[in-house]
């Protein structure tokens, strides 16, 4: 095996992402500290041509170094906007038509192994604060609460890897649909 080069990956431009069909699926981050975890959703999102980022509260807004430095350049491909209330913003998207679900630990959660999607949907998922989680306001307000299965003793993953594990299931999911 030979490991590929840049020039062969056929990565889009800019513009081309900007063009391309997108993933029915919007992240919201709910008072995000780190912005090194901030720049790594912005990079999963372009990785997985996703629709919009939101970020509220606390979370930082680009242009920062600290951003950067993990996003890679993919502020500038990912559609992003700041909002400071979570709750208003899942009430809006609510109103139009997504399926807002909280990745978190709650009663009556699904199992993302176990969570179907609906090919006719869109998704808005809302990881929350690295410590406190996503609000329980905003858990209460959401549609449903997927939570990913842990088989070790923490219980609790970085918000970035939450995301990418995530992102890549339901990526896969809504892909196998379409097939």
């Amino acid at each position: 095996m030979r490991k590929l080069k840049n020039s062969e990956l056929a990565r889009l431009s800019i513009d081309g992402f900007k063009q391309a069909n997108k993933t029915p699926i919007i992240i919201i981050l709910d008072n995000i500290r780190s912005l090194n975890n901030v720049g790594s959703v912005f990079r999963t999102s372009d990785a997985f041509l996703i629709e919009k980022i939101y970020l509220c509260g606390i979370t930082a807004k680009p242009p920062h170094k600290d951003i950067h430095k993990t996003a890679l350049g993919s502020t500038e491909t990912v559609d992003w906007e700041y909002e400071e209330n979570t709750l208003n913003l899942v009430k809006k998207l609510k109103a139009d038509g997504y399926r807002v679900a909280s990745i978190e630990q709650a009663e009556r959660a699904t199992m993302l192994n176990a969570f179907k999607v609906e090919s006719k949907s869109k998704y808005a998922i809302i990881f929350g604060n690295e410590v406190k989680g996503v609000t329980q306001d905003v858990v209460s307000a959401s549609d449903f609460v997927i939570e990913i299965p842990q088989f070790g003793t923490k219980h609790s993953l970085n918000i970035a890897v939450s995301c990418g594990v995530v992102v890549w299931d339901l990526f896969s999911k809504l892909n196998a649909i379409k097939s």
